[in-house]
């Protein structure tokens, strides 16, 4: 491993990874990522693997059962990867006791409340509770936003030392945006961070989608000081009192704690 004078490692992601293994996972990963079915012409594009490989690739994939040729010839995720996806959620404690919590949370009751994990620069959804009240964004197990962008990103960051969230985000000062409201910079996110660690939850103003307001909470697991999940609730804004959002933001701090007691984890008073 080599250390420049800035005291980042430039040592290789790949290296020591079985090639054919991180190709695969690389092109499944693309195709989850794609909200339309991908040719093999899009795929070896934005893969730089070579056709030939790619194509071979697809073939035993498709034959697997990971991915799915459609009638136009574009490729998807396979079913098989709902096996992985029900097996991931059935051994994982934090999506079964949020699963069972948020189920009956009666505060929450009418809203559409998620529980979401970082996953790089952004975060994927492993649990959601539908609500009563339509909203302006679908979310569903397995949806992908980024972190910096959403309340239950902002919520896991919040509990990370800031110079971890700088790596975690690339460095970079410019961020992804998804609406003119969203945080631009990493100067504007180290602000709302600070704030938000201090209240013992994040807020998305906008920053997902125009006309939304979410609030999003850090979920602890034992033996972790940084949050291992977030839940959040989207609302409409406009439709939304004052006095309603002080009972929003209870209500998703009492889940959070709900579920980090299940986990033998911190709860949000013993962590501020």
């Amino acid at each position: 491993m080599v250390i420049r004078a800035s005291g980042k490692s430039t040592r290789d992601p790949d290296a020591g990874l079985v090639p054919a293994v991180a190709r695969t996972v690389r092109l499944l990963d693309r195709l989850a990522a794609s909200r339309q079915p991908q040719t093999l012409g899009d795929l070896v594009r934005s893969l730089k693997i070579p056709k030939s490989s790619l194509h071979g690739l697809l073939q035993t994939l498709e034959t697997l059962g990971l991915v799915r040729r459609g009638d136009n010839g574009g490729f998807s995720l396979g079913a098989k990867s709902l096996q992985w996806s029900s097996a991931f959620q059935a051994q994982s404690d934090v999506v079964s006791a949020f699963n069972e919590l948020a189920a009956s949370w009666e505060p929450l009751a009418q809203e559409t409340v998620m529980m979401a994990v970082l996953d790089g620069r952004d975060v994927t959804y492993l649990g959601c509770r539908p609500g009563t009240k339509p909203l302006a964004v679908t979310f569903r197990v397995g949806g992908r936003f980024p972190a910096s962008c959403t309340a239950s990103g902002k919520a896991m960051l919040a509990t990370m030392p800031f110079a971890q969230v700088r790596e975690r985000l690339g460095g970079t000062d410019g961020l992804q945006r998804m609406t003119r409201h969203s945080v631009g910079s990493l100067t504007m996110l180290a602000s709302q961070l600070t704030r938000f660690r201090a209240a013992g939850y994040a807020i998305d103003d906008e920053e997902t989608a125009e006309g939304m307001h979410c609030v999003g909470a850090p979920v602890f697991a034992a033996g972790h000081d940084e949050a291992v999940a977030a839940v959040a609730v989207s609302l409409i804004k406009a439709g939304t009192s004052a006095a309603r959002k002080i009972e929003i933001v209870a209500g998703i701090r009492g889940l959070a704690d709900a579920i980090s007691h299940r986990l033998g984890g911190l709860t949000l008073t013993q962590a501020a």
